[in-house]
């Protein structure tokens, strides 16, 4: 649950930065699928976070049917856990370097 927790966050995070950027900083929304949506922040606000929800809870069931596995000790099992993992490592390196960017803006560094 911890590690979805930390997704949510951290899209919140970026949601909240990228709008604040956005409204108040002069920023520019890099993803051209939502930049065509940020003259509407409401509804960006609701795609960015139903997205980031959608992420943690895929994770969260990912999770669940991975540990109902009677036998964990299957090739298939350690496979499956290992692509998880480096999915879910990939997801936060791919965040903190978002994050690290919505920040840089607003500190006036980039």
């Amino acid at each position: 649950m911890l590690p979805s927790v930390l997704l949510v966050l951290m899209g919140t995070i970026d949601c909240i930065t990228t709008v604040i950027g956005v409204l108040y900083f002069g920023a520019v929304e890099l993803n051209p699928i939502m930049a065509g949506v940020m003259h509407n922040i409401p509804l960006f606000m609701v795609i960015k976070l139903s997205a980031t929800i959608c992420i943690g809870g895929t994770y969260i069931l990912a999770s669940k049917l991975l540990n109902q596995v009677p036998n964990k000790t299957t090739k298939t099992f350690k496979y499956s856990s290992i692509i998880m993992k480096t999915a879910y490592v990939g997801v936060v390196l791919f965040m903190c370097m978002v994050l690290i960017n919505n920040f840089a803006v607003l500190m006036g560094i980039v």
